[in-house]
């Protein structure tokens, strides 16, 4: 066969560093932001947003350590910051109007209503902690962790971890309150 006509083999590169860091941990990086923004869509930006300053940026990382750490970290900022930096419109989404009509029917419209309102305020409440304090309300109320595991992780002591939710809670609670008592005399 002349050479011309040959068909090419193609070459199998083995993936990069970063590509098997997204195969391995894109799932966690998307329900870390889902859970924070409460948004597919917003889950999916930040998703993207966490991958793409890894490869823009021109410092290597060494994730060997604890690629899971860096990474939940990275989508909780990111998250936070998209929540910060958003106003966000009152209207509902496709996924959010779909998920609300599976709820059960002994619910009434206006409770289901009150609830999304509910889980708005906390989304939009945590977002304005202290990027510290939202980062570790985070990491323990929506991820889980422990303060033993949250002090490790963000390189401080367990007795700050536990000073900085302590008074992360009363702050919520204080700003939730106040809607509370506003919404249900």
């Amino acid at each position: 066969m002349p050479a011309a006509v040959r068909t090419l083999k193609p070459v199998q590169n083995p993936p990069g560093e970063l590509e098997n860091l997204f195969r391995a941990h894109h799932d966690r990086v998307f329900r870390t932001a889902h859970r924070i923004t409460g948004s597919a869509a917003d889950a999916e930006d930040v998703l993207q947003t966490v991958f793409l300053r890894l490869v823009k940026s021109r410092e290597n990382y060494d994730f060997a350590d604890h690629p899971e750490a860096y990474l939940s970290r990275a989508a909780i900022n990111a998250s936070l910051d998209l929540m910060r930096s958003r106003n966000r419109s009152r209207s509902v989404g496709l996924e959010d109007a779909d998920a609300g009509t599976m709820e059960s029917t002994a619910r009434s419209p206006e409770a289901q209503h009150a609830d999304r309102e509910l889980q708005l305020l906390i989304r939009q409440a945590v977002s304005r902690l202290g990027e510290t304090a939202g980062e570790m309300f985070v990491l323990r109320y929506y991820e889980g962790y422990d303060n033993q595991e949250i002090a490790k992780l963000l390189g401080t002591s367990q007795m700050v971890v536990g000073v900085v939710l302590h008074r992360a809670r009363t702050k919520l609670r204080k700003e939730i309150g106040h809607y509370l008592e506003k919404h249900h005399e």
